[in-house]
């Protein structure tokens, strides 16, 4: 199990996921521990606190570092209704907060932190996603009417594809969305080639590359809905990359172990 931190600035990125045994997890019904990080809700928002080590890696830095922080997460409105990715319902994503704010302190970062609007999902599951999932790309964004749009496309092994076009706004269910068709996107550095909904009459773009991986890349995306252009962010999971036996063996590069508490 980790605790995944990513925060991304021009002057480099701070990247902390570090494997740890199950003596590590402190867990109840509203909180979560994990090391010395961890999350729980309290007075109406969520709250993480997370002291890791920051992983050297190239254009960033040539040592690991220990930083500390704490992220609040203020939700404008809740979400309460799950989805299933595959017919069996064993993978399910919950786009649980669609709208928030947030507030971010880091000893790394400049000025300390920032505020700014801010989302919150979870995925959970039965079976490994390799095990089900050929890839998935997901994106998510804000329009102009004060709506929070998210793209969700899946390919299972057995064949099926799930795709969902939500619009999420406060006081009303989630709409459906009518999509145009799907756009590539330029290969990442290790040749994931990504996919966003775009009209046909404009080409989508990335902004900006956050993560370019073997098997996951995730960017700032500037795509056009409906004739409205929306700067989204994007991931793209490729499972068979991840299932490959070569590029399990890079996931300590990424992911070192600590056993101790």
């Amino acid at each position: 199990m980790a605790f995944n931190v990513a925060l991304y600035q021009r002057s480099g990125n701070i990247w902390a996921m570090t494997e740890r045994g199950s003596k590590s997890l402190v867990r109840n019904a509203r909180s979560l521990w994990i090391g010395n990080s961890g999350l729980g809700w309290s007075d109406g928002g969520l709250d993480l606190e997370f002291e890791e080590t920051a992983l050297p890696w190239p254009g960033h830095r040539f040592l690991p570092r220990r930083f500390t922080g704490r992220i609040r997460l203020e939700p404008e409105f809740l979400h309460l209704k799950p989805f299933n990715l595959d017919a069996d319902g064993r993978h399910v994503w919950w786009p649980l907060v669609p709208q928030a704010r947030l507030k971010v302190e880091c000893d790394l970062l400049p000025r300390g932190g920032w505020e700014g609007e801010a989302y919150h999902d979870l995925n959970f599951g039965s079976r490994p996603l390799e095990s089900d999932f050929i890839s998935w790309d997901w994106a998510r964004g804000r329009a102009g009417d004060k709506k929070t749009i998210v793209l969700y496309d899946a390919k299972m092994r057995k064949g099926e594809e799930c795709t969902l076009g939500l619009a999420f706004s406060a006081g009303r269910d989630a709409e459906t969305i009518e999509l145009p068709p799907r756009t590539s996107l330029q290969r990442g550095a290790w040749g994931i080639r990504g996919n966003i909904h775009c009209d046909e009459a404009a080409r989508p773009s990335r902004s900006r590359r956050l993560e370019d991986t073997p098997f996951y890349t995730r960017s700032l995306v500037e795509t056009t809905l409906g004739g409205e252009r929306l700067d989204m962010v994007h991931e793209t999971l490729d499972c068979v990359r991840l299932a490959n036996p070569f590029v399990r063996m890079m996931l300590p590069f990424r992911m070192p172990r600590n056993t101790r508490r």
